[in-house]
C-alpha cells in the first residue's frame, strides 16, 4: 500500500496550488470543488457500521454488537471487506453521475470503538462490547477489512469516538467524562491504540463530550500527546458532527467559533464536521492560527484522498463493478454472520424443535414481522428482509401451520387503534397460543427505542434506557401467553442487555435466544437455529445484569464496579456466555513457559452435533491491588468441532497479558500468583452452572513466568 509519507508528498503538491480561501473551504466535511485545479467536490461523511448505510440497497449485516457476539476476527474482516467492496462499487457509479453527496464518498466513519461500560447506553449497539481486548481485536480486524491491502486504501476507516464516550446521550453535547489514568489505559484507550498501532487506521473522530474538563475535539492531551506522540498516529482527525460548535456553545470552553476553530487546528483536529469552518477566516485575521497550520491540516486530509487513489485514474478499485453490490456471495457472508451472532441463553431440553412432531406454531410479538428490528441503527436498505415470522413460515411451509399475532405494540398501550381499549391485540395472541403446540414470542426493542440522540425518534431518554426490563406492554404479553400453559421460546432483539425480571426461570419458558439486531437474514438464521439446521454459537459480549438497580450512576465513568471484570451486581447471563447443541469439553491442559506462555489442550465434542465453540482464556492476578476484582480475558478463539471429534489445540500468549495497570496508567508486572482459566465461558460458578461445563484452572507463581 502506498506509504503515508509518499502520499503526503503528492498531497503537498496539490495543496500548495490552493489559495488560503480554498484551503479553508477544504477544512469542511463538505469540501467544495476547485475547478481551476480540476479537483472535484467531496463529502467526507459516510457510514459503514454493519453495511454501507444510508446510500440505498446494500448488504445489511447484523448490528456491530451482534458481530461482536461471534467472537470471530476473521468474520469481522470478511464483513468489512464486503462493506468496502460495496462502498467502492457505489462510489464508482455515483461519481460517474457526478453525484458526490453525503454518504457517497470513500471515507467511512466506522468502526465505533467505544467501551460499552453501561447497558443503559443506547449507542452501545454500535460497539463491540464491554471488554477492551475483544473490542481491540475485532476493531483491528474490521479496520483491516475496510482498508484492505492493495496499492491504495479500499476505503478509509475511522476509529470513533475518541476516546471516553458512552453516554448519557441526552447530555453528550455538554457532558464532562472524568476518567483516571488507570481507567483510561486499562479500559478506554486500548482499542484505539490497537487501531492506530496495529491496524494503521486512516482517521480518528473526536467525541462530543469533554474529557477531564477539556472538550475532546480540542484536547491537546488526547490529540497530540497520546494520539500522535505516544502512538505515532499520522492520519487525519475529524470532529463528530457539530462537536466543534459544542466547544463554545455547550462546554463554554472558548468564547467564539473562531477561537474554537483555531484551537482545533492547533490541537490536530483537521476536519470540521459541522458548520463553523469558515470561522477560520476570522481566526486567521486575529492571529489565533497561522496559514501554515491550516495548510498542514489540509495536507493531512489530502494525504488520505491520495491514499484512496482519488488522483489516479488507474486505481485498481475504479474497476469494482456495481453488480457485486448485494450479490449472492455477499449474502452468504451475511447469513453466516447472523447465525454466529445469535446467543442461546436458555434451553430446557427443548431446542432444536423437531418439525415432524409439530402441527402448529404461534409466532407472536411486536418484533415478529418488524423489518426495522433487523437493521439496528446506521443501516442500509436490504433487497429482501427475512423477518422472524417469514423465516419460520418458510421453514414450516410444508409441515406445520404458523399462526401469527402482533400481540402488543413495542411500548405503547395501543398496538394499532387508539379507538380501542388498551392491549387490543392481546386476545389474538392468546388464541394463537391456544391453537398451537408452542409459542415463539418475538420481544425486545428496536431502533425507535434505543439508539443515538435524535436518531429515528428514540422515545426513551434520548435513545438510552432507564431500565433493563421489557417495555410494560411486552412484559404483560409474555405473562399472559405463559398463562395459556404452552411451551414458550422467547426471541429477544436488542442492542444491549435485557432482563425478563425473573421470567427467565418460568418453567414454561423453555428457551431464550438473543438475536441482537441480526441483519436482513435474521429470520432465516433464527429458523436455522430453532429447527436444528445449525447449532447456535454466539457468546455475550456484554453482561446481562438482573436489573439496573445495582449499577453505578450512569454518569460515573469510574470502572471500579463496571463490566464483568469488576462488577458485584447480580447477573442473569455473564459476559462470554452462550449455549449450543453439542457437548464439548476441554481436557489435559499443559502449561509451558519459555519466551511466551504456551497452553496445550485437548478439545472434545461428545455429541453427534457439528458445532462451533469459542475458547476463552482468562487470567486472574493474585496479590496485586491493581488487578481487576475478578479476572480478565486475555485470548479467545472460535473453533469448529465435528461431531464426536477430538482436537489438539496450542495457544500462545505474550507475557505482557499478565500486566496490570497502576494508578499512573502504567502497565507493570505486579502480584504473587497468576491463575489461568481455560474454558468456553468465564470461570465463575454461575457460568459453569448455566453451561454445565467446567473451566480448567491452573495457578503458577508470577515470578516463574516473568523471571
Amino acid at each position: 500500500m502506498i506509504p503515508r509519507e509518499d502520499a503526503r508528498v503528492l498531497a503537498k503538491e496539490i495543496v500548495q496550488e490552493m489559495t488560503i480561501a480554498e484551503k479553508i473551504d477544504q477544512i469542511n466535511f463538505r469540501a467544495p470543488a476547485i475547478p481551476r485545479l480540476s479537483i472535484k467536490e467531496y463529502n467526507y461523511w459516510n457510514e459503514g457500521l454493519h453495511g454501507v448505510a444510508r446510500a440505498g440497497v446494500a448488504t445489511v449485516f447484523p448490528q456491530a454488537i451482534g458481530l461482536a457476539a461471534a467472537f470471530d476476527e476473521k468474520l469481522l474482516q470478511d464483513v468489512a471487506e464486503v462493506i468496502s467492496i460495496e462502498g467502492r462499487a457505489k462510489y464508482n457509479e455515483f461519481a460517474a453521475l457526478e453525484d458526490r453527496d453525503i454518504y457517497k464518498g470513500l471515507t467511512y466513519w466506522s468502526p465505533n470503538l467505544n467501551l460499552f461500560r453501561d447497558p443503559r447506553w443506547g449507542r452501545g449497539q454500535e460497539t463491540y462490547g464491554e471488554d477492551p481486548l475483544l473490542i481491540a481485536r475485532l476493531g483491528k480486524a474490521f479496520i483491516q477489512g475496510l482498508q484492505g491491502d492493495g496499492a491504495y486504501l479500499r476505503l478509509a476507516a475511522c476509529a470513533k469516538h475518541f476516546a471516553v464516550h458512552s453516554g448519557p446521550e441526552k447530555d453528550r453535547h455538554s457532558f464532562n467524562a472524568e476518567a483516571s489514568l488507570k481507567d483510561l489505559n486499562e479500559f478506554y484507550l486500548p482499542a484505539f491504540q490497537a487501531a492506530v498501532e496495529e491496524a494503521d487506521v486512516e482517521s480518528v473522530m473526536g467525541s462530543y463530550n469533554a474529557i477531564n474538563g477539556i472538550p475532546a475535539c480540542v484536547n491537546q492531551t488526547f490529540l497530540q500527546k497520546i494520539l500522535r506522540q505516544q502512538w505515532h498516529f499520522d492520519g487525519h482527525v475529524v470532529s463528530d458532527y457539530a462537536a466543534l460548535e459544542d466547544v463554545h456553545e455547550q462546554h463554554h470552553y472558548t468564547k467564539s467559533a473562531s477561537e474554537t476553530m483555531a484551537l482545533a487546528i492547533k490541537a490536530g483536529c483537521h476536519l470540521c464536521a459541522g458548520e463553523i469552518s469558515d470561522a477560520l477566516f476570522e481566526a486567521l485575521s486575529r492571529g489565533l492560527v497561522t496559514e501554515e497550520e491550516i495548510t498542514q491540516a489540509v495536507v493531512s486530509l489530502y494525504t488520505t484522498r491520495v491514499r484512496l487513489g482519488m488522483f489516479d485514474e488507474d486505481c485498481e478499485f475504479n474497476a469494482v463493478p456495481y453488480e457485486i453490490n448485494d450479490s449472492p456471495k455477499h449474502q452468504e457472508v451475511n447469513l453466516e454472520a447472523a447465525q454466529r451472532a445469535m446467543v442461546l441463553l436458555k434451553n430446557d431440553h427443548f431446542l432444536p424443535m423437531d418439525k415432524k412432531e409439530l402441527t402448529s406454531v404461534a409466532v407472536i410479538g411486536p418484533n415478529a414481522a418488524n423489518q426495522l428490528v433487523l437493521s439496528g441503527n446506521y443501516f442500509g436498505t436490504a433487497s429482501k428482509y427475512h423477518t422472524f415470522l417469514s423465516g419460520i413460515q418458510d421453514e414450516l411451509a410444508d409441515s406445520a401451520r404458523v399462526y401469527y399475532a402482533l400481540g402488543s405494540h413495542l411500548f405503547r398501550d395501543h398496538a394499532e387503534s387508539g379507538l380501542s381499549k388498551p392491549n387490543e391485540r392481546e386476545s389474538e395472541a392468546l388464541i394463537a397460543a391456544k391453537y398451537s403446540d408452542a409459542a415463539i414470542l418475538c420481544l425486545g426493542l428496536d431502533p425507535t427505542i434505543e439508539g443515538e440522540q435524535g436518531d429515528s425518534g428514540n422515545v426513551y431518554g434520548a435513545g438510552d434506557k432507564d431500565s433493563l426490563s421489557l417495555p410494560p406492554p411486552q412484559k404483560r404479553l409474555l405473562t399472559r401467553v405463559l398463562e395459556q400453559g404452552k411451551p414458550v421460546v422467547v426471541v429477544l432483539s436488542s442492542g444491549s442487555a435485557l432482563s425478563l425480571d425473573g421470567l427467565e426461570e418460568h418453567p414454561l419458558v423453555k428457551a431464550v435466544i438473543q438475536t441482537w439486531y441480526p441483519g436482513s437474514f435474521g429470520g432465516k438464521a433464527l429458523a436455522d437455529i430453532l429447527f436444528g439446521h445449525i447449532s447456535p454459537s454466539g457468546k455475550l459480549p456484554v453482561t446481562f445484569y438482573q436489573d439496573s438497580c445495582e449499577l453505578p450512576d450512569f454518569k460515573d465513568y469510574a470502572m471500579d464496579n463496571r463490566t464483568y471484570q469488576n462488577t458485584e451486581a447480580r447477573v442473569n447471563y455473564p459476559f462470554g456466555y452462550g449455549l449450543n447443541y453439542g457437548n464439548s469439553q476441554i481436557t489435559n491442559v499443559e502449561l509451558t513457559i519459555s519466551d511466551r506462555i504456551q497452553l496445550t489442550m485437548e478439545l472434545e465434542n461428545n455429541s453427534d452435533w457439528s458445532i462451533e465453540e469459542v475458547l476463552q482464556i482468562y487470567v486472574q492476578i493474585h496479590g496485586s491491588s491493581y488487578a481487576p476484582r475478578h479476572w480478565k480475558l486475555v485470548d479467545f478463539k472460535r473453533i469448529q468441532l465435528a461431531g464426536s471429534a477430538n482436537h489438539t489445540l496450542v495457544v500462545e500468549l505474550e507475557k505482557n497479558c499478565l500486566q496490570v495497570v497502576n494508578e499512573q496508567g502504567q502497565r507493570i508486572f505486579d502480584g504473587e500468583r497468576v491463575t489461568f482459566h481455560i474454558g468456553f465461558s468465564q470461570p465463575d460458578e454461575h457460568s459453569q452452572r448455566l453451561t454445565g461445563k467446567k473451566v480448567i484452572s491452573q495457578t503458577i507463581l508470577l515470578s516463574e513466568i516473568t523471571g
